[in-house]
């Protein structure tokens, strides 16, 4: 069975950070922006609200064959935070499978940052024995569809809670 922990990644611009606990005052801020849940739904979390789910988060799945594996993205250059990524990997018979998001604060869109991390991430994944990565993504979210095309994702038929899914197969 197939059991992933978070390593940290290098891009050129950015570090990946294995999410801390210690990451949610910093990360409640990079997220305050009602606007990034637009397609999701919801609300910003508090500090607190945060603080518990990322200990929820850093403590991993209940679940057997499941790993999750969560990353802040910090901006080296400003030695920031200015999103995640997150992949919870899935074991089965041929290996695993990946299912990936990511989330840039409003401050730092429009920059790469959501593009380069993605790409990291799915760059890490290839290093171990995932065959199919996907995103789910709301139709008319247009800079997620970028992004998901950029890091080779290809959309499909197949739709998920309003969200199509959009699909890599590595092997």
């Amino acid at each position: 069975m197939i059991t992933l922990s978070p390593e940290g990644i290098r891009t050129d611009r950015l570090a990946l950070l294995p999410l801390q606990v210690e990451h949610a005052d910093e990360m409640a801020a990079v997220l305050s922006d009602p606007g990034l849940h637009t397609f999701t739904g919801g609300m910003p979390d508090t500090p607190q609200a945060l603080r518990v789910r990322y200990e929820r988060l850093v403590a991993g799945s209940p679940r057997p064959g499941e790993s999750w594996c969560n990353w802040a993205i910090q901006l080296r250059s400003a030695a920031c935070l200015t999103g995640y990524v997150q992949a919870t990997v899935t074991a089965d018979d041929r290996g695993a499978s990946a299912e990936i998001a990511w989330v840039v604060g409003a401050l730092w869109q429009r920059r790469g940052i959501a593009t380069e991390a993605t790409r990291g991430l799915v760059g890490w994944l290839r290093t171990h024995p995932v065959h199919t990565v996907v995103a789910h993504i709301h139709p008319d979210h247009k800079a997620s569809a970028a992004i998901a095309t950029a890091v080779g994702l290809t959309p499909t038929e197949q739709w998920h809670d309003g969200e199509i899914r959009w699909q890599l197969t590595i092997s």
